[in-house]
């Protein structure tokens, strides 16, 4: 199933989760994308999103306001819904309006895969590559992969640093899956001091020595993560 945590109060972008491109909540938009792949589900802080979704026949549940990380969020949604602990979780990100169905299902199918092979910590998340000028994009994390594409580390720096002059880069697209166990299992792994000062929560599962599988997509899509995103995303629209 695919839950998607969605706050509020946004330290940058308040109330970002609602804000309309092309006539429908940016939260709805997201939901809407990926609908059709199976359950999703909404996990709110507020009952004002909750109240939107509903009037879009999202489906969508109250959680604590006190959640650090929206993963956090997705464990207790997961938790109230009583999911069994093998079941696959994904969590897309409520800023993600253009995220492709595609790019969801091979994440899927990557976990599905982890799963078979009997793996005990199932992560999973996704990347593409991009060019040297992304890469100096703060906003934009970037993600350093192993020879079996697992992640060696995420940063909001230009990572590898490009000193031969031949550096590839990779940009890390925020959606993750998981096993419902795993995600049980992640939030209640001690903080990273990597993870806050990074402000990456994903570190948390590297700093403690846990895969996460990454999948290479070709996705367009963009999240939005400032103003002029949201500028950007509405001349899509018009």
């Amino acid at each position: 199933m695919i839950i998607i945590p969605a706050r509020l109060a946004s330290t940058r972008f308040p109330q970002k989760v609602l804000a309309d491109i092309g006539g429908l909540p940016m939260v709805v938009r997201t939901a809407k994308r990926v609908a059709h792949l199976g359950r999703v589900v909404v996990a709110a802080d507020d009952e004002l999103i909750i109240s939107t979704c509903k009037e879009y026949g999202i489906e969508a549940m109250m959680t604590s306001t006190t959640h650090k990380s929206g993963t956090d969020r997705i464990n207790e949604c997961a938790n109230i819904l009583n999911i069994d602990d093998n079941e696959i979780v994904i969590n897309v990100q409520a800023d993600e309006p253009f995220i492709e169905a595609e790019v969801v299902e091979m994440l899927i199918k990557r976990l599905e895969s982890l799963k078979k092979s009997g793996e005990e910590f199932i992560m999973a998340s996704c990347y593409n590559s991009i060019n040297s000028e992304s890469a100096q994009d703060a906003n934009l994390v970037k993600v350093v992969l192993d020879d079996a594409d697992n992640a060696i580390y995420f940063s909001r720096s230009p990572i590898p640093y490009n000193r031969s002059g031949e550096a590839q880069y990779f940009g890390h697209i925020g959606i993750y899956g998981f096993s419902k166990r795993t995600l049980h299992e992640f939030c209640n792994l001690k903080d990273a001091p990597i993870e806050d000062i990074e402000k990456l929560e994903q570190l948390r599962a590297i700093y403690h020595q846990k895969k996460i599988s990454m999948v290479k997509v070709a996705s367009t899509g963009f999240g939005i993560d400032t103003q002029e995103d949201l500028k950007r995303a509405i001349k899509i629209f018009l």
